[in-house]
């Protein structure tokens, strides 16, 4: 789940700690050409001890995350950042066996009795680049396909996540050897990005994701990149619109707004904006009393906090109405909130139309026919979600199938990107390649083609030098459709 604030943006520590990750790179090179085929056995055991560090340390986990957001409560980070990867976890172990074994394909029959069959190897030392908003979320996901495949991780985690990354470095060193997996606190993008990685995860942003497809591409560096965008929101006209605002809200305001997978713009049939916003009025106070509610996080730095209350302003200025949902003043410096928002009377000259928003702002507008949302939405780049809340699986299927995300969610939001049996990532602008489930395992793995060869190939027929033989079977090869 990415953000427009990059995991890319870290002070310059100094060369000590760029040394340390080359260092512990060409560990795990040596460790992965020593062993290049880690058994069944040994990436069950990784993926245990990670799940252990998980759950041994709930407490601390929460509270570290907690202190680098400024208030993040502690069940929402056990919910998203302890239980969704440790059931990630222990989905991919019981499915593991099977994933590593052999897949047999079928040989021509020109070629046979030769025999085909596909290997999934290792593809060596894997890094993944993640980011502040949900830093341990997308720390283990990643680690999760990547250990599955065999692979040696080494991980960078974002500069506002230092509290968790001190913490679950020093976790991961007591329970692993560095020559497997590493968290390295206060290295620079600029230093680990350029390593010459067998893959490399990056989420984040569209634009630091071209900045990291473009160094992996020195070293030819495949990438997996999960990236942003504006995730639209469809409310049909048959649709109850208190259950959509209650489930649109949720999605829309956990982590103040601070998730990819966020609900970004909202669409209502002509009529019921006031509706949708009666019901969100009420909604809200009861999930979040006030705007210094402990439930309710902090947006994670000034920088992001006052780019919020600009986008607000600029849209203020161009003629927007502003829809305070909690009693009291709409922001909070001293703890950094921004009270929940609803946005309406938007144009697409104002920045909240025109960015992804990342925060607890949602704008609302108003359409009467489905063919012109279609079009706004294919109109953009691809975002990563796509959220439509009808009962009319007609209208379901028409709106899945002319429209293109990185995912669909129907009659819900986000809920998507925690499915361990299905595959996680954008399309376009919101990213390349997924993880998650075999896809990831698959995705992280080289999927290693071997042809073995009978001891009396037919084959032989088509050596030469050529002649009537040849001129034979090439005719009969030709002719025959099988």
């Amino acid at each position: 789940m990415s953000q427009p604030i990059e995991a890319m943006q870290d002070s310059k520590p100094g060369q000590e700690n760029a040394s340390r990750a080359k260092e512990i790179f060409q560990k795990q090179k040596a460790a992965y050409l020593k062993d290049p085929y880690t058994d069944y056995e040994t990436r069950c055991g990784h993926l245990k001890r990670l799940e252990a560090i998980l759950v041994d340390n709930q407490d601390a986990i929460a509270e570290a995350v907690s202190k680098d957001f400024g208030n993040r409560a502690f069940q929402e980070t056990k919910l998203l950042e302890v239980f969704l990867p440790v059931d990630l976890l222990r989905y991919t172990r019981k499915r593991l066996r099977k994933w590593m074994k052999p897949q047999k394909r079928k040989t021509s029959v020109w070629f046979a009795p030769a025999k085909n069959r596909v290997l999934p190897q290792p593809k060596g030392v894997v890094g993944v680049i993640a980011p502040w908003n949900y830093p341990l979320f997308l720390v283990i996901g990643p680690l999760a396909s990547a250990l599955a495949a065999g692979n040696r991780c080494m991980v960078k985690m974002a500069s506002n996540s230092q509290n968790l990354c001190r913490l679950m470095a020093g976790l991961v060193a007591e329970q692993f050897d560095e020559d497997t997996l590493a968290i390295l606190p206060g290295v620079p993008a600029s230093e680990f990005t350029p390593l010459p990685w067998d893959h490399l995860v990056f989420t984040g942003s569209p634009q630091s994701g071209k900045v990291v497809m473009k160094t992996a591409a020195e070293n030819l560096t495949p990438v997996t990149l999960e990236l942003g965008g504006k995730s639209p929101t469809v409310v049909c006209d048959d649709f109850d619109m208190k259950t959509a605002a209650m489930r649109i809200l949720h999605g829309k305001f956990l982590n103040a707004g601070q998730t990819c997978v966020g609900p970004d713009y909202l669409f209502v049939p002509e009529g019921k904006v006031q509706e949708f916003i009666d019901h969100a009025r009420a909604i809200i106070p009861q999930r979040y009393p006030e705007l210094s509610s402990v439930a309710y996080t902090s947006i994670v730095d000034k920088k992001a906090f006052d780019r919020l209350n600009d986008t607000v302003d600029d849209a203020r200025q161009k003629g927007a109405n502003v829809v305070n949902l909690l009693p009291g003043k709409e922001s909070d410096e001293s703890i950094r909130k921004i009270s929940p928002l609803l946005v309406t009377d938007v144009n697409e000259n104002m920045v909240l139309m025109q960015d992804e928003i990342f925060g607890p702002i949602l704008p609302i507008m108003a359409y009467r026919d489905l063919d012109q949302v279609l079009e706004y939405i294919n109109e953009r780049e691809r975002p990563l979600a796509l959220y439509l809340f009808t009962n009319d699986k007609q209208v379901q299927d028409k709106v899945v199938k002319n429209t293109l995300s990185g995912g669909v969610c129907i009659n819900d939001c986000v809920l998507h990107a925690g499915q361990h049996d299905m595959p996680f990532g954008g399309i376009g602008n919101s990213g390349m390649g997924h993880y998650h489930a075999q896809e990831g395992f698959l995705e992280l793995s080289k999927m290693r083609p071997v042809f073995k060869q009978f001891s009396h190939p037919s084959v032989s027929l088509l050596y030469p030098p050529y002649g009537k033989v040849f001129d034979t079977v090439y005719k009969l090869m030709i002719k025959l459709k099988i």
